[in-house]
């Protein structure tokens, strides 16, 4: 199989990550659940794994990362815990569903208000939107850094300044953007940011969450056994125990902390431009096919792969064929993976006005091939003859 959906999940994952899960399968125990070395160890693996993350993302403080299940946990548990009656938020239409159904239930059962920026054609933000919608009772901005659809990556830095100039939290999905390119918490201004681990940081799935880089106190989520404080009636009230009740996902953190040592080993910046270098050879080899579209700025592909500032997806349709027979065909008869549909982001297929016809998404990893690519150009040349 010809795997181009890492949008979704990396499908091959480095041989460090299989062999950090193995080991902890057979030698980890329950962490803060005893004093036997089972237990020290896991302890010390999970805390080693939180200094990985905070280092990776550019934040000061390792108790800040919190573990959760996959970025729609983190994100849920923040909006739900941030948010109360009254409060605006602004979000843009190029938000997963992840962030739009909380912030959609909480409009229906908090009185939470909501404004949306829009995109161009290209899926560019327009940013001169965002100051436009601050009111005196806004909150917070909410924005994904790289579109799960067209692949557009936000300017994280000029939002930012908006945010700070005017006392708001800026919360940033990195969903697609963790492991894909650099992030700098610090210096780029985020507050919290919600990952996952099952995508370009190469971790399994049933992994992700929140980095908190600020002294922000989130409502508890779920509460239980926490390991420490037993007698008290609540949950603890520090980082990471406030939000964290439960036996984490073991063997899920040692993968994820495997997954950033492979990244850290390889080089993010190579990982892109490799991945850059796929996707603009998929782009050329199609381009010339009659009636096919892209949705993304494409003279951002006349760039040398190094340069270009993109996700790692190329959405597309071409005319007269509805994408969801066009994926079936690259994955029955060509063993192509691809995703088509509307990619639970509902606002910016409405922006592109492709409600009806969905598109067609490929999506690149470091493990992918020109080879494979070759072979994609090629199919998707048959079909459309």
């Amino acid at each position: 199989m010809i795997y181009l959906d890492n949008a979704a999940t990396t499908f091959k994952k480095p041989v460090n990550v299989i062999e950090a899960i193995n080991h902890a399968l057979t030698s980890y125990g329950n962490s803060g659940r005893g004093a036997h070395k089972a237990s020290l160890d896991s302890g010390r693996m999970i805390y080693e794994t939180r200094e990985k993350i905070s280092s990776f993302f550019g934040s000061s403080d390792p108790s800040k990362v919190i573990f959760t299940s996959n970025a729609t946990e983190g994100l849920n548990i923040v909006l739900f815990g941030l948010f109360k009656s009254g409060d605006h938020v602004i979000s843009t239409v190029t938000e997963h569903n992840s962030v739009l159904r909380p912030l959609y239930k909480m409009e229906k059962e908090r009185g939470l208000s909501l404004d949306f920026v829009g995109i161009d054609e290209c899926g560019r933000l327009k940013y001169n939107e965002f100051e436009e919608y601050i009111r005196p009772n806004t909150r917070a901005i909410v924005v994904n850094h790289i579109s799960n659809v067209s692949g557009e990556i936000a300017d994280i830095e000029y939002i930012s300044k908006i945010a700070g100039a005017n006392n708001l939290y800026l919360i940033v999905d990195a969903s697609q953007s963790a492991g894909s390119i650099d992030i700098d918490m610090e210096k780029m201004g985020i507050d919290i940011l919600c990952f996952t681990g099952h995508k370009a940081l190469f971790g399994p799935g049933g992994t992700g969450g929140i980095v908190l880089n600020k002294d922000i106190m989130i409502d508890t989520f779920k509460v239980g056994g926490s390991g420490v404080q037993s007698f008290n009636k609540e949950q603890p009230g520090e980082y990471p125990t406030r939000l964290e009740a439960g036996t984490l996902n073991i063997m899920g953190i040692a993968g994820l902390g495997a997954g950033i040592d492979f990244i850290n080993e390889v080089g993010i910046k190579n990982i892109h431009k490799k991945e850059m270098y796929l996707l603009k050879r998929l782009y050329e080899g199609t381009v010339d096919i009659e009636g096919i579209r892209y949705y993304m700025d494409c003279d951002e592909l006349k760039k040398p792969s190094e340069n270009i500032w993109h996700g790692s997806i190329l959405s597309m349709n071409i005319e007269g064929i509805y994408s969801g027979d066009f994926a079936d065909c690259l994955g029955q008869d060509y063993d192509i993976a691809t995703r088509a549909g509307a990619h639970c982001a509902p606002l910016i297929h409405e922006a592109f006005k492709t409600k009806e016809t969905g598109m067609v998404r490929f999506s690149f990893s470091y493990f992918n091939t020109e080879e494979e690519i070759d072979t994609a150009i090629k199919a998707i040349k048959e079909i459309v003859k």
